[in-house]
């Protein structure tokens, strides 16, 4: 599979029209109901390799996408979104700053 190309997996006779917020792989448990005991197999079956990183990305953003900002009638939460995030992350990058400007009471 190179850049550009659709998935190994997808067959548009059995799939349809593509969905880039799809998964075309062999479905397997849920996270949310796996139990404890069999967590480490499940960890194990996860392929770790960046490109798979890179598509749980991209599929996680087309479904933001399609559920936020695509839709007729979309509202304003897709740009909170952005602005909250936005803010999270420059709090998080700014932490070692802010830290020092505390006011303590006591010294």
């Amino acid at each position: 599979m190179g850049f550009g190309d659709y998935p190994i997996e997808y067959n548009p006779n059995v799939h349809g029209p593509y969905d880039p917020a799809r998964f075309y792989g062999k479905p397997d448990t849920p996270f949310g109901q796996v139990k404890l005991s069999e967590l480490g197999s499940w960890l194990a079956r996860r392929n770790k390799h960046p490109s798979a990183f890179a598509g749980a990305v991209s599929r996680a953003y087309w479904r933001w996408q399609h559920k936020y900002v695509q839709p007729k009638r979309a509202g304003i939460a897709p740009f909170l979104h952005v602005v909250f995030g936005s803010m999270a992350v420059f709090y998080v990058l700014n932490y070692g700053k802010l830290t020092r400007h505390r006011n303590y009471k006591y010294h």
